[in-house]
């Protein structure tokens, strides 16, 4: 799982269920942590587990007291081999059984404090559905004008194989204009002639695999070849200090090379159909399999992919994220490196001969509808809160494995993935390679439009954030299938605004825009997981948390969908939206009379100028006086 957990503190009742040697230190341990945090617990669901130092997170350190042996687990076993003092995978298809993280399972539950008695108004994180619970039946795999897929349908559904489908090219401004098209041409300044693209890139990629050893300056000048333009623009530093690094550690980058680049060759054997673009306006998605993901990212890494080099705004694909590398090869810094340790560990799975790949992802863009959008159905929405469970500790990719996990995306899917960004959607990237391929045919989102990706599968774990983050180890992933052998993941991407002044989100206009981007990702036609979200737009977005908490709240709400809510570490948000959520449940708060709340908020934020009254204290003192809770919710 992605993040690592964030351990819950030593607490007195867990205590009974841990080893006798810990039992001297539970007294001093649990008093130290309801000193600071002020409340109690009793049994719910978290997961304690072995691995390295958490991020933003120093609860391990009581972990350790508590239960010494699960941590800093360093067995030898064929699982490992040396990337990063062992922790790169030689033997990929290890099972799960032999992977060096230990776990242990303790049961935690809220309860009532003094100064939080209603705190048991919000539900314990096993109360929430996940998509492993789902009754609704899945159908046979098949296309349509909205649903493109790259596999042959009727050999999936009847022998469950996965071969590709045949199709036909088409290079036009609604399709991927992919490497190996013949119209896919190369213009030369030595001739006039026109070469075509896909024969110089062949020739060049075949004499790295054919090459006894490749370096890094031989991939650089094997891109150049067929990337002409751009030869004394691109550095490709960032890939050479990799390369220095894994010479260190005596790791055979040459043959990685090598396989990348065999892999890259195989497209017109492997994507024999059009793909299309998935384009602003047009609710639509894309099935492929992790074959041909692995495939398209091979051209990525070598920079195949035609008029993908620029987003200036006269370009074909200005308003299309960038999918070529050449960005993440440039400029030697501690954060390209990690980055390029985890994109290299996915190349290495991938290429192994004894793995197969046999699985699918679906990339799926949905669209708001105008009558979604209005105002005024905010303002006559009836719904009332729905379940809500908050936590300071854990994080979105663990404990909310298995509900739709909430991806602080940018409007350009996966943001600075192939630069240098490292926030939550980076990092949510880099552990999941094959979200990159999303780059390739989405469109940037406008306001009232989502991206939903069910079925990738994570190949690595890690520790930090921004400069902090590293690379740890490969993940053996054991996450279930679906009927259409997609993994039973599902990432949700959502765009928050970005304000360069904090004060500008205080207007209900942008208020607006926020819940129905929420809404969006959100709303479900068909039985679907509850969601696992967080501090979504609050980090460098300028994004106020208590305002986006609500906003989530009242879109999960109007979406009759549980929310578990990770606020990161942040205490003070989790016990402010615990008071705030029990006494919306406690008045029988409806989301239009939050919405109501809200404009009067955002006037008076705006006519004091100051912008510090707090939403939390706000909705606290403005809400009616009378209770209309019914017993049923207690």
């Amino acid at each position: 799982m992605v993040g690592f957990v964030f351990l819950v503190p030593a607490l007195e009742t867990v205590f009974t269920l841990l080893p006798p040697l810990a039992a001297p230190l539970a007294p001093l341990a649990t008093q130290s942590y309801l000193a600071a945090a002020k409340f109690r617990v009793k049994v719910s669901s978290v997961t304690l587990r072995a691995g390295p130092k958490m991020a933003r997170n120093d609860s391990v350190q009581v972990g350790r007291l508590v239960q010494p042996d699960l941590f800093n687990i360093e067995k030898p076993d064929k699982y490992h081999q040396k990337w990063e003092a062992d922790y790169f995978l030689s033997s990929p298809g290890t099972s799960n059984s032999e992977a060096p993280l230990k776990r242990e399972t303790y049961k935690l539950q809220q309860t009532k404090c003094d100064s939080c008695p209603d705190l048991t108004l919000c539900c314990f994180l096993e109360d929430l559905k996940r998509i492993t619970q789902i009754k609704r039946i899945l159908g046979p795999l098949e296309f349509s004008s909205r649903h493109a897929v790259l596999i042959d349908v009727f050999t999936f559904n009847g022998a469950g194989g996965i071969v590709p489908q045949p199709g036909r090219d088409k290079w036009s401004s609604n399709y991927v204009k992919l490497p190996c098209s013949p119209s896919s041409v190369l213009y030369s300044n030595s001739t006039p002639k026109q070469e075509m693209r896909w024969s110089v890139i062949s020739k060049q990629l075949k004499r790295l695999v054919e090459k006894k050893t490749v370096n890094a300056e031989d991939v650089e000048k094997a891109i150049m070849k067929y990337n002409p333009k751009y030869r004394g623009q691109w550095s490709f530093d960032a890939l050479k200090e990799f390369v220095e690094w894994a010479a260190r550690k005596k790791i055979n980058v040459s043959g990685l090379f090598q396989k990348i680049a065999a892999l890259a060759l195989k497209l017109p054997e492997y994507v024999m159909k059009d793909i299309p673009l998935l384009q602003r306006g047009n609710a639509a998605s894309i099935t492929l399999s992790q074959v041909q993901i692995s495939c398209l990212l091979a051209n990525a890494f070598f920079c195949t992919f035609p008029h993908r080099n620029t987003t200036i705004s006269k370009s074909e694909y200005h308003n299309y994220p960038t999918i070529n590398f050449s960005r993440l090869f440039e400029d030697r810094s501690v954060r390209k490196l990690e980055k390029l340790k985890a994109i290299m560990h996915y190349f290495q799975v991938v290429t192994d001969d004894k793995i197969q790949l046999d699985g699918l992802v679906t990339f799926e863009r949905r669209c708001l509808p105008d009558t979604d959008t209005n105002v005024q159905t905010w303002k006559r929405c009836k719904e009332k809160m729905n379940k809500l469970y908050v936590s300071s500790y854990g994080t979105i990719e663990d404990e909310g494995t298995g509900m739709l996990q909430v991806d602080f995306a940018n409007s350009w899917l996966g943001g600075g993935v192939l630069s240098s960004g490292l926030v939550q959607e980076e990092i949510l990237f880099l552990v999941n390679p094959e979200l990159i391929v999303s780059r390739l045919f989405t469109e940037k989102l406008q306001d009232n439009e989502c991206v939903v990706v069910t079925g990738v599968q994570q190949f690595s774990t890690y520790s930090g954030f921004g400069d902090s983050f590293r690379w740890e180890r490969p993940y053996q992933d054991p996450t279930g299938r679906d009927r259409w052998a997609r993994r039973q993941r599902q990432i949700l991407a959502i765009d928050a605004l970005n304000f360069d002044h904090k004060w500008k989100q205080y207007n209900m206009r942008m208020v607006a825009r926020e819940l129905n981007k929420a809404y969006c990702g959100f709303k479900s036609q068909v039985e679907e997981p509850d969601i696992a979200t967080g501090k979504w737009g609050c980090g460098a977005f300028n994004g106020d948390s208590q305002l986006k908490a609500v906003i989530q709240l009242m879109a999960a709400a109007r979406a009759r969908r549980g929310l578990a809510f990770f606020t990161f570490s942040d205490e003070v948000l989790e016990h402010g939206l615990k008071q705030t959520y029990s006494l919306l449940r406690k008045k029988g708060t409806t989301v239009g009379e939050l919405f109501e709340l809200l404009v009067d908020y955002c006037a008076i934020q705006q006519a004091s100028g100051t912008f510090n009254v707090a939403l939390f204290d706000y909705i606290r003192t403005h809400l009616p006086s009378s209770d209309k809770l019914s017993k049923s919710l207690l």
